[in-house]
């Protein structure tokens, strides 16, 4: 069996699967594409193979600050933000004397390599503590329809030129790795829901007989795709999508 690498590949294979060429597969051509659109869609947005975690940085341009949100590009592929880097602190910046982190490098680096690394640890992990209580994670909006973050900030934190810093989901983009057509559950789903569509078609058919006194039965074939399809969601919700957390789009 040759594995799919391109769409026209993956979309042959689901129709021999099927059972093309020996039986007529009664689907147009554009229908097959529309299911196989659906099923990538399905294949994004849960299974933990359709995307990537990425860190996205922007940068800061007048036309953003006149909108006070930033547009991301269609072609970024960005389905979910799950937050964004701190925002004009002072504190963050690793030369800035009055940082803590800056005063233990100043100071105490060159006794950590001989001492325990636990009250350094702990001591970090209670100011991170301290900064989540009293100031929070920066507020932010996203919508991947309209693909806008935005920074619930005062802009004037920030000045043109400098960068912003996502952590981000994107798509995987299928045209660059190909590798996505020879994916197992996406090759069966895709296959289901043709099928599902092939016997919608067919369920006009429903008792004619056919040469030698069999019955066509239509509704059959959509049942049983019915069937299948509920099982794979179901499968994917349990053995393939990622863990739940917070994360905006």
């Amino acid at each position: 069996m040759a594995i799919p690498s391109t769409r026209d590949e993956f979309k042959d294979y689901c129709l021999r699967k099927l059972g093309k060429p020996v039986i007529e597969i009664n689907v147009d051509d554009d229908q097959v594409e529309d299911r196989i659109d659906e099923a990538l869609q399905f294949y994004y947005d849960y299974h933990f193979d359709g995307s990537e975690h990425i860190y996205f940085r922007h940068q800061i341009t007048q036309t953003d600050k006149d909108n006070k949100y930033i547009t991301i590009d269609d072609s970024e592929n960005i389905i979910g933000v799950v937050r964004v880097f701190p925002i004009g602190d002072p504190s963050m910046r690793s030369d800035d004397i009055f940082n803590i982190r800056y005063q233990i490098a100043l100071n105490d680096l060159y006794n950590l390599t001989s001492v325990s690394m636990v009250p350094y640890y702990l001591t970090m992990e209670h100011l991170a503590l301290i900064q989540e209580i009293l100031v929070g994670k920066q507020p932010i909006d996203f919508n991947r329809h309209s693909n806008r973050i935005h920074p619930r900030m005062s802009w004037e934190k920030i000045q043109v030129g400098e960068y912003l810093l996502f952590e981000c989901y994107k798509r995987l983009d299928k045209d660059v790795y190909s590798d996505i057509w020879s994916d197992r559950w996406l090759q069966n789903y895709s296959t289901v829901l043709i099928k599902e569509q092939w016997g919608t078609q067919l369920t006009k058919f429903v008792g004619v007989k056919l040469m030698g006194g069999s019955t066509f039965n239509g509704e059959r074939i959509l049942e049983d795709a019915q069937n299948e399809r509920k099982k794979m969601e179901e499968e994917v919700f349990t053995h393939y999508v990622l863990p739940p957390m917070d994360f905006y789009g």
